[in-house]
């Protein structure tokens, strides 16, 4: 007890004597009234021209005539000059040589162009620009001087442009080309700078690009130990002494751990540091509780302050375990996944914070713990919106190896640039505790043979190297691809992957586990309708540790993925549609925003809810329906049905109690048991009556839940509601706003289709509008935007001023009462 005490009171000791003289550096630095090290986000005042442009790199060149835009920006959600109906609608053309899968969107050529000068202070030997995403092909000059190419347009990318600058105070000019062109994507990928810029002035002797990393080693019940590894450069012929002062803050501010490391001396080039810390109290980080810590590092050379440099974490620890399954700080967690492309809806492809963030808070409030970032990683803000809400993440690489999907795809560059764009990947998303997979493929066609297996093995190494606090895993599918190929013969694939991940195998859940127990399995792609049953295999076997639904939510591009359709006789069930498809409309989300009939049924499947209730669209008699493997039967929450009066509809009610009660107007329809060996699905046919028609779950004759839909009045007015009404006054905030018909009672009418006039006013404009409808094209920034079900959407952005006041929307539709909202801008 004496020695613990003693160690006990010499680690206060240290810590005492740690905080002291990190004290005594940060008010020396707070002295010199100087920053060490200057980030600065470089998203305004740049020059667009689509197209390419002899001369564009020179500094002579005149861009006069050039748009003026701020990042992020996507050319491909823009309206195409040359209108012309049912051939260019919108940002849609039907020569499109994306097709479907681009959702007829146009790439192309463009260049982007920005002029800016840095003050001198001779502290500051390296000038980094560091792009987070531009889709593809870019090439960056400064000055007329090329400073690098990048062709992946998923991977965050920089280049060293210190050699290329003008003196202090002089204009320097630099211009991006992007070459968005052929036939490069399996799903809408848009065009352009479409993620942040950042221009980051460091020392000589500095923590390098991305080279922060903060790892928990242990919690207990009181504590957490913490590593923080930094790899320092110096840039300069001398050795220096460097010492790292780390003060670890939790999201209050408070101080929770302040270290240092001993004093090394440091050659010209890197050295790694690393030190370990215990943090008192730790506030672990889980999906109920997302606690974050930053990490703010200095270094100390020869006595000076030369970089400071702050970094989020969270405190947590992930394990996987084919008999444990997956635990988060060794609790047993179920993953409720779903699969998401990187898209903003209506905004295109651009990274605007609150839209990425808004995503997350969308899959988090319908249930979804987990996303798969298919297939490509992300941008960092969607990254900390995860980390800020709970949502754990599988971070994907690549869609291709070496052999293609497509002509110009990512297959033409892979062999020279994988290991630069996993390591782009993996260092900038490690230090997020939402991401606990590093997933290095998707249904590769050499997946199963002699070359996949030697890529594989390369990948899986390069990423343990890179990072050994995750697993590996791909997203493997059956060999649709070889036909007449055994899945049998797929099971070397898994035989370095760290977690299996298979695409629509529920089937071989129990029969591989048999053959391969100590496997563990994670379902990476499923059908919507199939949910039941792969969730009940996630709850039966440990060793299948979840399930991410393809698709989380709409998405552009892959077009009518979703679909269903009647003929008067069942045809195939095919994913993709032709024009005037643009959407894949399989997401449990549509593009508004808002729950489909799958995240209702879903809701059941994972218990958020006891009953759920959807009434089918009518079927002309002698027709039926047929949907694809991804959709849904075309049944939504309506008892609007005017004109089928006495006709039998269709209504499924979806309950895991025993026995289920359908009423019409207080009279029993009819009552059915459930069986959920088999299922969660009761059928009914309804004679239609307008009223309320009200489902009941029933236990031991108890009724534990209902659902009712009601029958409502007439459109009489248009209702806004806003998702936050009060914004910051930033290109990166936004407020979502819902565009409803109503009746006078203020039901939503779900049949509504009404074309709805949008007039904005004040410091903000409309940056995109639109409804869920997967056919309906348009213009993304059309001043009339249609309501789908009753409903649209209106995204109101601040305009570029900085200033604080209002937004105020107003819409109008002819003989309905208007509706407006006011969004407060500080």
């Amino acid at each position: 007890m004496k020695n613990y005490q003693l160690k006990k009171l010499n680690k206060s000791f240290r810590s005492i004597l740690s905080i002291i003289l990190f004290l005594i550096v940060s008010v020396a630095c707070k002295q010199q009234n100087q920053p060490a090290r200057i980030e600065t986000l470089f998203d305004d005042d740049w020059k667009f021209q689509l197209g390419d442009v002899q001369g564009a790199e020179m500094p002579s060149f005149n861009d006069s005539g050039w748009r003026s835009l701020d990042l992020p920006h996507d050319w491909s959600i823009e309206d195409l000059s040359n209108q012309e109906p049912g051939k260019v609608v919108g940002p849609f053309s039907k020569e499109s040589i994306g097709t479907t899968a681009t959702g007829y969107t146009v790439g192309g050529t463009a260049w982007y162009r920005k002029s800016f000068s840095l003050d001198k202070d001779e502290r500051f030997s390296q000038v980094i620009i560091n792009f987070d995403g531009v889709y593809m092909n870019s090439e960056v000059w400064v000055n007329g001087k090329l400073a690098g190419k990048h062709p992946y347009g998923y991977t965050a990318f920089h280049f060293d442009i210190t050699e290329f600058l003008n003196p202090a105070g002089t204009p320097n000019v630099i211009d991006v080309k992007v070459k968005n062109e052929g036939k490069n994507s399996r799903w809408y990928s848009g065009s352009g700078i479409y993620r942040h810029v950042w221009l980051i002035q460091k020392q000589p002797i500095r923590i390098a690009h991305n080279g922060l990393f903060v790892n928990t080693e242990s919690i207990s019940e009181n504590e957490a130990d913490i590593a923080v590894f930094a790899t320092v450069e110096n840039s300069i012929n001398n050795n220096a002494d460097v010492k790292l002062h780390i003060r670890i803050v939790d999201a209050n501010g408070k101080v929770a751990a302040i270290s240092e490391t001993p004093v090394k001396s440091i050659q010209s080039g890197t050295e790694n540091m690393i030190q370990r810390i215990n943090v008192p109290q730790a506030k672990l980080w889980s999906t109920a509780n997302p606690n974050l810590y930053t990490a703010e590092v200095e270094v100390i050379a020869n006595g000076k302050v030369t970089d400071q440099t702050i970094t989020t974490f969270g405190i947590r620890t992930i394990h996987f375990d084919a008999k444990k399954g997956f635990t988060l700080n060794g609790k047993p967690l179920l993953l409720k996944g779903g699969n998401l492309h990187h898209d903003n809806g209506f905004l295109g492809s651009a990274t605007i914070d609150r839209a990425e963030e808004r995503r997350v808070e969308l899959m988090k409030a319908n249930g979804f713990n987990a996303i798969r970032a298919s297939h490509n990683p992300p941008s960092k803000q969607f990254l900390d919106a995860c980390d800020r809400l709970g949502i754990l993440v599988m971070d994907e690489a690549f869609d291709q190896w070496v052999r293609p999907k497509n002509p110009q795809d990512y297959h033409l560059y892979f062999r020279d640039w994988w290991k630069k764009d996993l390591k782009s990947m993996i260092y900038r998303d490690r230090n997020h505790p939402s991401v606990i997979f590093w997933s290095i493929g998707n249904e590769l066609n050499e997946r199963a043979d002699s070359l996949g297996y030697a890529i594989r093995k390369e990948l899986v190494a390069e990423a343990h190297k890179l990072d050994s606090t995750r697993p590996v895993t791909e997203g493997v599918c059956e060999f649709w691809d070889h036909w007449g190929r055994e899945w049998s013969t797929a099971a070397p694939v898994f035989d370095d992957l760290d977690v299996a991940g298979y695409n629509y195998l529920q089937k071989q859940f129990e029969a591989d586990h048999a053959e391969y127990p100590d496997r563990i399995i994670v379902s990476t792609e499923s059908h919507a309708a199939d949910a039941y049953a792969y969730w009940r295999g996630v709850e039966k076997n440990p060793y299948v540790i979840g399930d991410f639904v393809w698709t989380g939510m709409d998405h552009l591009g892959e077009t009518g993925c979703g679909n269903s359709k009647i003929s008067e006789e069942p045809g195939p069930r095919v994913g993709l549609q032709p024009w005037p498809w643009f959407s894949n409309y399989c997401g449990d989300i549509d593009l508004c925003g808002n729950k489909k009939p799958q995240s209702y049924y879903r809701d059941v499947v994972w218990d958020n809810c006891k009953i759920e209730m959807m009434v089918h669209t009518p079927i002309p008699e002698g027709m039926v329906e047929t949907f694809s493997y991804w959709g849904w039967p075309d049944e939504y929450t309506s008892w609007n049905w005017a004109g089928h009066e006495g006709k039998l509809m269709d209504v499924r009610v979806f309950a895991k109690s025993p026995m289920v009660r359908l009423e019409l107007n207080g009279k029993v329809i009819g009552e059915q048991t459930i069986d959920t060996s088999k299922g969660i699905t009761a059928n009914f046919k309804v004679p239609y009556e307008p009223g309320v028609l009200k489902a009941i779950a029933l236990n031991e004759g108890k009724e534990i839940a209902s659902k009712e839909l009601r029958t409502t009045g007439a459109p009489a007015k248009i209702k806004l509601i806003a998702d936050r009404s009060t914004i910051e006054a930033s290109r990166n905030d936004l407020s979502y706003i819902s565009v409803e018909v109503t009746d006078d009672e203020g039901h939503v009418i779900p049949d509504a289709a009404v074309p709805v006039t949008l007039t904005v006013s004040g410091v903000g404009e409309i940056a995109g509008s639109g409804n869920a409808n997967p056919t309906d094209m348009k213009s993304f920034n059309s001043p009339v935007c249609k309501t789908f079900r009753g409903k649209a959407l209106a995204i109101l952005r601040p305009l570029n001023n900085k200033k604080s006041g209002t937004i105020t929307l107003l819409a109008e539709a002819d003989g309905l009462e208007s509706g407006e909202v006011i969004i407060q801008v500080q």
